[in-house]
């Protein structure tokens, strides 16, 4: 008998040998049926409301988030209450409390917390990513890839910490022990964003926490549900009351107060560059009783390219521009957003492009199309705007339009734009979007200069069989990370610490071996023998 797809499982919590989580093989299929009776599991669930967390205590607001189906927008996947000026001083209080204890927890018993939370995660696998398909329109494979990259910095992080703990200072003097410990900041702030909404928000708040500190969460408006589940996962896995605490909330209200509190040692954001900009400004102006300098770890935007060379193997370079471009609507900031192709083959390369993006099936994500709906109406209507602008800049090449269905989904039709110049608005401006605009380069020279010629720095790739062209692409492409022969997209825990330059944030390199070094300060303690 046919069995579901069961990851490698790790025994128990220690720092054994980390291992990326294996993708669900939907052609399977008794994959394929599992997930359906996920989707049928939660669908029984939608609609339900959630409470307030602060301190243990469940707590109803008058206002409300109501979070629905981006595909069905008449279908409300959860009710959330809304945090507002009132719950800023609660949910502080309820975070220092809990700091106390917390902080002195042993590393091994925080990161087992961790683990623990993991092995829950992973054996509601496809419920997990069943919340994402209804409430931000992943496909399957796309909300597979979250769940399993949830699942990942959850059992990084806690073997890094077991790591941090153990580690001593290069030199021992005489007559002395000198030690080196990683202490935890405080009461941290955690802001994620709807596009990643399990892996990004249960990434950002499990370092916190595993490094001791305790934590605001604010869910995005968009995604407050399946942030929900994560806590829910905490608080079955034994975390203590407070360590975190559940606060969905308006970003210009509660949001913005929380970041500017005295009390708030750190803000951990990933979102849009105008945002972030603003966190960043914010917490640089002293408040009164405040007695340390704000520290923040920013995740911002991006205007990838991926540069196709006259010497690339065009066909991997084909796929790897329609994943990076289309996959999960192109609402990664991550995404190829600008394709920059040599002249040499930018007739062929286009057309052979153009099919295939007009090929691209869009519909429910339900039913797993590959291209589902965008998040939202109002980032539809920001998507279609940049199209119009996009249409006086280049040449029209696929898409173009909205999509309209009986049921009312957000859909945008995948876009080609062709023809553009390296500082159009579209080649220059985030979408967030299934939107592509493609400029012609010189030479490779000439392709490397459009490529930088952005105030973002996130991700980029390079396609070509030179190894000297790959080699100055390794020096000169200033991007925090670099594909080479492979799509922009899709980065690893472990393998591709991901963080960018420039406007695209702090470099924080999150599932990388510097990451948990962003939550913690480093105490020196030299003791003289006797």
């Amino acid at each position: 008998m046919a069995t579901v797809q069961q990851p490698t499982r790790i025994s128990s919590p220690s720092r054994s040998h980390f291992r990326n989580e294996p993708a669900v093989d939907f052609t399977r299929p008794e994959n394929a049926r599992a997930m359906r009776e996920a989707l049928a599991r939660v669908k029984s669930e939608l609609g339900r409301e959630y409470p307030l967390v602060v301190g243990g205590v469940e707590m109803k607001t008058a206002k409300k988030i109501t979070s629905t189906n981006p595909a069905h927008p008449a279908e409300v996947v959860g009710v959330h209450q809304k945090a507002a000026a009132e719950h800023v001083q609660l949910a502080m209080d309820a975070a220092l409390d809990a700091f106390e204890s917390w902080r002195h927890t042993p590393v091994e018993d925080r990161a087992a917390l961790i683990q623990r939370t993991a092995a829950l995660v992973r054996e509601r696998k496809f419920e997990f990513g069943a919340w994402m398909v209804y409430e931000v329109g992943k496909n399957w494979a796309e909300a597979d890839a979250d769940v399993a990259e949830t699942i990942d910095f959850l059992e990084f992080y806690s073997r890094e910490m077991l790591r941090l703990a153990a580690v001593e200072p290069p030199v021992q003097l005489p007559g002395e022990r000198d030690r080196l410990r990683y202490i935890p900041l405080g009461v941290g702030a955690v802001i994620p964003p709807w596009n990643f909404p399990c892996a990004i928000m249960a990434g950002m708040t499990a370092a916190a926490i595993v490094a001791g500190n305790t934590v605001i969460l604010k869910p995005s408006s968009e995604s407050p549900t399946i942030a929900a589940k994560f806590f829910e996962a905490l608080v079955e896995a034994g975390m203590p009351e407070g360590v975190v605490n559940f606060c969905p909330g308006g970003g210009g209200d509660f949001g913005q107060m929380v970041v500017e509190h005295p009390n708030t040692r750190f803000i951990a954001f990933t979102g849009s560059r105008e945002v972030g900009l603003g966190i960043n400004e914010a917490a640089a102006k002293h408040r009164a009783g405040q007695v340390w300098i704000k520290r923040t770890i920013l995740e911002m935007g991006g205007k990838d390219a991926i540069i196709v060379d006259s010497e690339a193997n065009l066909e991997s370079a084909l796929d790897g521009v329609v994943a990076s471009g289309y996959g999960f609507q192109g609402q990664k900031c991550s995404a190829c957003s600008r394709l920059i192709l040599d002249e040499r083959v930018y007739d062929a390369f286009l057309e052979s492009l153009a099919e295939r993006v007009k090929q691209i099936k869009v519909g429910d994500p339900l039913e797993n199309a590959y291209m589902g709906p965008v998040v939202s109406e109002s980032a539809r209507k920001g998507i279609l705007k940049y199209i119009e602008i996009g249409k006086k800049e280049g040449r029209l090449l696929a898409g173009g339009n909205a999509i309209e269905n009986p049921e009312g989904g957000y859909y945008v039709a995948p876009t080609l734009i062709a023809d553009v110049d390296r500082n159009a608005r579209i080649a220059q401006e985030e979408i967030f979007g299934p939107v592509m605009a493609v400029i012609k380069a010189r030479d490779f020279d000439d392709a490397l200069a459009i490529a930088n010629g952005t105030q973002f720095g996130l991700t980029g790739a390079v396609y070509s069989q030179n190894p000297e062209k790959l080699e100055r692409a390794r020096d000169e492409f200033h991007v925090g990370n670099l594909y080479l022969n492979r799509k922009c997209t899709g980065a690893m825990v472990g393998a591709h610490p991901f963080g960018g330059f420039n406007m695209s944030g702090t470099d924080s390199k999150a599932g990388g071996p510097d990451y948990l070094l962003l939550f913690l300060q480093a105490k020196s303690i030299a003791e003289r023998l006797r």
